[in-house]
This record gives C-alpha cells, sequence and structure tokens, in this order.
C-alpha cells in the first residue's frame, strides 16, 4: 500500500475525476490508515510504498504490478501523468529481493486488470491494459489468460467491475455484467456460474472494487446491497469508508497490490 500523502486530482483520466472538486487530504489518510489498520487487525502484513509529492495517484498501488507465485509482472501505464508510478514499483520488488522481474512491452496496469483465480488470469480490455499485454503476461506467468473486454468507461479496469473472492478451489467472484461486452458476459457466465451478480447502485459506489482474503471481504461501505449475498455465501463483509479516494476512481482493491508468493 502507498499512503495517500500527495493525493490530489488535478486532472482527470478516468470519468471519476473531476478537478473542480476538491480532495479533503487528512480525510483521505485517515480513511486510508482505516482500511490499512483494518488488514493488520485481521492479521496480514501490510508493507508500504514510499509516497512520491509529484505521483499523487501513487495512493492506487495495485496498478502497479502483478505478483504470482514470486514473479512479478510490472506495470506500464496508458497515460503520462502515471508513468513514473512503474519506476517506483520495479525499485521497491527490486530492493525486497523480488528478482523475477519482468519489464513489460506492453500496456497492461497491474491488478487494474489482472485478477488471480486458482486456474486462470482474468484480464480486462478496452479502456486502459492492451489486449497485447495479454500474452505476454500468460507466457511470463504461465497461467493461461482469458480476455474480457470493458465497455463503460466508468468501470475502465477490470477491478472496478469484478473481484475474485477465492482463489482456491473452485474459483467465486462477484462482477457487475453489464460493465462487459456481450461475448465476455458469456464467458464469465460459463466460468462462474454461481457468481454473485452486482446490482447497478451497488458498482457504481465501486462496491465490486474490494479484497478478499477468502473470508473477510473488504468493501466500500455505500455498497449495502452485495452484504447479504456475501453473507449468504459464508463471508464476512467488513464495509470501509474511501469516500475521498473514490474522487480519484479507486476504492479498497485499487488501494491494495497482493503479493503472492
Amino acid at each position: 500500500m502507498c499512503p495517500p500523502e500527495h493525493f490530489r486530482v488535478t486532472y482527470s483520466i478516468n470519468p471519476w475525476m473531476d478537478p473542480s472538486k476538491p480532495v479533503d487530504l487528512p480525510l483521505a489518510v485517515a480513511q486510508w490508515e482505516a482500511l490499512r489498520d483494518r488488514y493488520r487487525s485481521l492479521g496480514h502484513t501490510v508493507e508500504e510504498l514510499e509516497p512520491d509529492p509529484d505521483l499523487p495517484d501513487m495512493v492506487y498501488a495495485a496498478n502497479g504490478a502483478v505478483v504470482v507465485d514470486g514473479k512479478v509482472l510490472g506495470a506500464r501505464f496508458a497515460h503520462p501523468q502515471r508513468e513514473a508510478e512503474a519506476l517506483a514499483h520495479r525499485a521497491w520488488y527490486a530492493a525486497r529481493g523480488y528478482t523475477a522481474f519482468h519489464e513489460p512491452e506492453h500496456v497492461n496496469e497491474g491488478e487494474g486488470d489482472f485478477a488471480v483465480t486458482a486456474s486462470w488470469l482474468l484480464a480486462g480490455r478496452g479502456f486502459r491494459s492492451s489486449p497485447l499485454s495479454h500474452p505476454e503476461a500468460q507466457e511470463f506467468l504461465g497461467r493461461p489468460v482469458i480476455g474480457l473486454d470493458l465497455v463503460d468507461p466508468r468501470f475502465y479496469h477490470l477491478d472496478t467491475a469484478l473481484c475474485v473472492l477465492d482463489d482456491s478451489g473452485d474459483s467465486e467472484v462477484m462482477y457487475y455484467p453489464p460493465a462487459f461486452s456481450p461475448g465476455s458476459r458469456a464467458v464469465l457466465a460459463k466460468l462462474f456460474p454461481d457468481a454473485i451478480i452486482a446490482e447497478e447502485q451497488d458498482a457504481l459506489v465501486l462496491g465490486l472494487n474490494s479484497v478478499s482474503d477468502g473470508h473477510h471481504v473488504l468493501l466500500p461501505q455505500a455498497a449495502i446491497g452485495l452484504f447479504e449475498p456475501l453473507r449468504e455465501r459464508g463471508y464476512e463483509p467488513i464495509p470501509i469508508d474511501l469516500s475521498e479516494l473514490l474522487k480519484g476512481g479507486g476504492s479498497v482493491k485499487c488501494c491494495t497490490a497482493e503479493l503472492r508468493g
């Protein structure tokens, strides 16, 4: 995770970002710290990435890489405002002994568009990550990649429209079908016939931008329609308020890069 010490919205690279709406920075920091502390209270280890004052979007740490079995696929950002974040993430992994690092040739935005299941990588495309990044990820990470087309610019990353709830055995997910093309919806229905289907009101508060450890699901507190379906499946929903960070187009998952292996 990366503290939002320099978070601000001074440009717009997704529909959520409106530079005319000021950010309450102390509140953003407090909300982020509450998320970090909740992870730790659940027994998880949280490593922190040093923020850069020139990179206001670094708080969205999930975009910097995707890690599978100790292999790190670096990011290549679509917009120049975020390009330098990739270098910061690469240096962080190198300093911590991750030697299997791949510098990508094609645009991908880390866990923004790659979701890890037990058997596959689900890979978003359409607004940020290039379709050419999918075979590149498959070759390096050694996981079959299933491409999914995003068609609504409000759901510009896969992690705004889909959440992996359990990445062991028969993986379980929740997602918002209208964010995907008809063909991709058919693929998701085939792969995950018992998925939790989000309603529009929960998707529009980025309720799917969530993190699950297989039991606890940390998700935006405004996504109240997802709480009961999660409980019915045996998960414990944990509401989190990241309303200030929503102004940049991100929530729980965007703030969280998961280190697998």
